[in-house]
């Protein structure tokens, strides 16, 4: 499964080799890193697909206004500023079957800035250790005399608690155990098993505060995550823990640190990131046992090559109809467009344009909900089904890769409907001459006819679809208007 991606609008600033692989694969690209909120609502409903790093805040405004997007990219890790629950009542997360509402999906690149973020933590922890940021001020002060009291600890032996456990907090494990540190952590996601393997052991969080001597997080700012550290925390830890923040802002709440600070319960902190950006307030980043920097995480040219490349290549992959490798929000689509799941994604596309076809007037503003049995009427294992509030129902299944439709309105067809390129769908008597009438029909008209079923007669009725060689002319449809009660060609 695949879709048409024509022109992409980039609004942050992000390494050339985007716009030159995007390009490459025949999309349109345009970058302004200007644009203000205003303009930016005028610009996005021209594009099919929108770039952003973390300056551009994609609202509900603006993805509302975006009336042609498929998909958002994040460069980077992290999707803050997207507005991710809007984005998916506009219909981002494809898991059903959509008649009206374009797919639209949000990606990141997860992968780009891991090196980078964990090389900063590294970097920070190692900082805090020996007091660096302090030794330093205290040269271009020419106060030599300040190295009495910055007396440091080595790592050697000391514990490291590593809260989220994933890319980045993995190498930042590996990184740091060279330097002897025994390595902590948790994670709700990654289970102990697969910590074990980078030599991390996996605790629940209220085991792991008092005995680390160093805490780094790499989660995601959500509700869940959110002032995560705070007083409380802080209380249970040993005396002097250090702290290091190089994922979001209000993880460790700030206030809670320049408390705990103050008090002597947390010796340090490394903060690379703020509740906002620049921060209202420099007062934490200015008190001496705090080393700060401003969001450097992934400021590197390694880096910003990286998810550059990432996200553009993520761009085409999904064109192509490849995997959605990075998608936070279509876990579904992730998985529709595997080999295995394909052929059920076209079935529930051409159920829609089948049942749309025949129901014409009760398309417009319907609502679209999914449900899921575990019974499959005999003789088929799966099957996907079609239902308008009216009553109206069609059913198909997949073979040998192909979408068959199997009933309409319950009625069961002996011989599966194949459903390619252009079928004619009728109406009929349920007289036993309605199939070589109707093949006689399409013959006269010219057809040549490549399939031809018909249900099991209901209250009189029967369902039929024919299939064709060549595909039919109008000529076809009105001639077989004149021998059955309904007939529409629906193009798949």
């Amino acid at each position: 499964m695949s879709f048409q991606l024509q022109s992409v609008l980039i609004t942050d600033e992000i390494d050339t080799q985007c716009v030159e692989i995007l390009q490459k694969n025949g999309i349109q690209v345009v970058k302004n890193t200007k644009l203000t909120k205003e303009q930016l609502l005028t610009e996005i409903p021209k594009y099919d697909g929108l770039v952003v790093r973390s300056a551009t805040k994609v609202t509900a405004d603006v993805i509302n206004a975006g009336t042609n997007l498929k998909i958002i990219g994040r460069a980077g890790t992290g999707v803050d500023n997207i507005d991710c629950d809007v984005a998916t009542k506009r219909g981002i997360i494809v898991d059903e079957v959509r008649i009206h509402v374009q797919p639209c999906f949000v990606i990141h690149t997860p992968g780009g800035n891991t090196l980078s973020a964990a090389e900063h933590t590294c970097t920070l922890i190692c900082a805090l250790s020996r007091h660096i940021h302090r030794g330093d001020r205290a040269m271009k002060e020419e106060k030599w005399s300040e190295r009495k009291v910055l007396m440091g600890n080595e790592l050697y032996g000391k514990t490291l608690a590593i809260i989220g456990l994933g890319r980045i907090g993995k190498e930042v494990a590996l990184r740091m155990q060279s330097f002897g540190m025994t390595t902590i952590g948790y994670d709700p996601i990654i289970p102990a098993e697969v910590s074990a393997e980078f030599n991390t052991e996996w605790m629940p969080l209220e085991k792991i505060w008092p005995l680390a001597d160093y805490i780094t997080v790499h989660t995601p700012l959500i509700p869940q995550t959110r002032n995560l550290i705070n007083d409380q925390v802080f209380s249970v830890c040993k005396k002097g823990v250090k702290v290091v923040n190089v994922a979001r802002g209000g993880i460790i709440e700030e206030a809670a640190i320049k408390r705990a600070i103050e008090s002597g319960q947390c010796g340090g902190a490394g903060l690379d990131v703020f509740e906002s950006e620049p921060p209202k307030d420099f007062t934490l980043a200015k008190m001496p046992q705090v080393l700060a920097t401003p969001h450097l995480g992934a400021s590197t040219t390694e880096a910003q090559k990286r998810v550059a490349v990432e996200i553009a290549e993520q761009f085409v992959d999904v064109v192509r109809g490849k995997s959605l490798f990075g998608a936070i929000n279509a876990h579904a689509m992730t998985n529709a467009l595997s080999p295995e799941s394909r052929p059920w994604v076209v079935l529930g596309r051409k159920l829609g344009q089948v049942a749309a076809g025949l129901n014409p007037g009760n398309v417009e503003n319907m609502q679209v909900k999914n449900s899921h049995e575990e019974a499959a009427p005999a003789p088929y294992t799966n099957v996907v089904s079609v239902i308008f509030n009216n009553g109206f129902r069609l059913s198909g299944t997949t073979s040998g890769g192909n979408a068959l439709l199997i009933e309409v309105q319950g009625q069961q067809f002996s011989v599966p409907a194949s459903l390619v390129d252009v079928a004619l769908l009728f109406k009929g008597t349920g007289n036993p001459q309605l199939l070589p009438t109707v093949a006689g029909a399409l013959a006269s008209a010219g057809m040549c006819v490549s399939s031809l079923t018909v249900s099991v007669e209901n209250d009189g009725q029967k369902w039929g679809v024919a299939t064709f060689a060549t595909p039919p002319t109008e000529k076809c449809l009105e001639v077989l208007k004149t021998i059955v009660n309904a007939a529409v060609l629906v193009t798949l």
